[in-house]
């Protein structure tokens, strides 16, 4: 009889629970889940890439408002004459 190969345990992975993300990162992470989610949804690789890319096709809560700094701008015309 062959002998029996022990079993393999995986190690666990190690988590980082870290509260304190930048915004830079919390946009990021908001970004992978959705394409995690559209990819669970059945979109196509192609698909998913291309409604992440187009940011008027992301739901209102999964990135928070900013600020829209290009109004807040005053803007002074010299061809008034």
């Amino acid at each position: 009889m062959a002998a029996r190969k022990k079993p393999v345990r995986k190690a666990k992975v190690a988590t980082v629970l870290n509260d304190d993300y930048s915004a830079l990162e919390k946009h990021c992470i908001a970004i992978n889940e959705y394409y995690k989610a559209l990819r669970v949804a059945g979109f196509s690789e192609p698909i998913a890439l291309s409604m992440i890319q187009d940011v008027e096709s992301y739901p209102d809560w999964i990135i928070p408002d900013l600020p829209n700094k290009i109004d807040n701008i005053p803007y002074d015309d010299e061809d008034d004459d």
